[in-house]
């Protein structure tokens, strides 16, 4: 039996990552869940993020996602791995979960030449390490600083993508990150909120720095992944369809989503 591609977030930033994943493969179908009524999962513990990212699996598992994307990079920093090595095996050994973090790094110390790579994230993701761990895999003579943003999920949420006092806490947070170093020459926006408030990044960033968001680095990966796995991509249905899942008041999730999408969902409301 054929399901869609599960994509899901604690809330509204996976939008940007099932966008661009559209964009790459428009064929498929796509089943995107929010779990709205409990985030942020930015400041909650590993074992919380984990409780709560395995339930949302389990969920999407149950209405036949052979696939599912973590479009979240805390639940890929504070579970991602846990639910594949632990739960996966005998909970539904014939299907994957995938995260945002991994594709992320393997492409990230391509596009350094000091080889000095800045991250902005929430503080569950910087407090996590994942990012300087997964890169030094990759490419061990990269240099990563990152720095945490707290506010700039609440600025995108409220839609407060660019007035003054967005400048102020963006110019913070970009700031702070390079005090850190002179030579970072490359930012990866390490949310998938952030590339909405990517207009006033790059203009209070300095121009030879280049600033990588995730959507297009995730959707390239995973066309890479379903030629490279065809017995994953036959399990997918392909009607091209989309449906929208939250688990909080669906009115509220399909105002908020105008602001990821350009558009109005049609969303309904799910418990896990």
């Amino acid at each position: 039996m054929k399901g869609p591609i599960g994509i899901f977030d604690s809330g509204y930033g996976g939008l940007t990552v099932l966008s661009a994943i559209r964009k790459q493969l428009p064929q498929y179908d796509y089943l995107y869940l929010g779990d709205n009524a409990r985030t942020p999962y930015g400041t909650r513990s590993f074992e919380t993020v984990y409780q709560y990212t395995l339930q949302a699996v389990r969920y999407l598992f149950s209405q036949g996602c052979p696939l599912v994307i973590l479009a979240c990079n805390t639940a890929s920093a504070k579970a991602l791995r846990s639910i594949q090595q632990l739960d996966l095996p005998h909970l539904a050994p014939d299907r994957r979960v995938l995260g945002v973090i991994r594709p992320t790094t393997e492409m990230i110390g391509n596009q350094t030449t000091s080889r000095q790579v800045g991250i902005l994230g929430t503080s569950g993701t910087v407090l996590s390490d994942s990012y300087p761990v997964e890169i030094r895999k990759f490419f061990p003579d990269v240099q990563v600083f990152q720095q945490a943003c707290p506010m700039w999920v609440p600025l995108v949420e409220n839609n407060e993508l660019e007035n003054s006092g967005t400048e102020y806490f963006v110019g913070k947070s970009v700031n702070n990150l390079l005090q850190q170093s002179d030579h970072i020459d490359t930012i990866l926006l390490a949310c998938t909120h952030y590339p909405l408030l990517l207009n006033t990044i790059k203009k209070l960033t300095p121009e030879h720095i280049s600033i990588v968001t995730q959507g297009e680095i995730v959707a390239t990966s995973l066309v890479d992944y379903l030629e490279r796995h065809p017995e994953m991509a036959a399990q997918c249905s392909k009607h091209g369809d989309v449906a929208f899942q939250t688990t909080d008041d669906k009115d509220k999730f399909n105002r908020a989503s105008a602001i990821f999408l350009g558009y109005q969902t049609d969303a309904t409301k799910v418990a896990l």
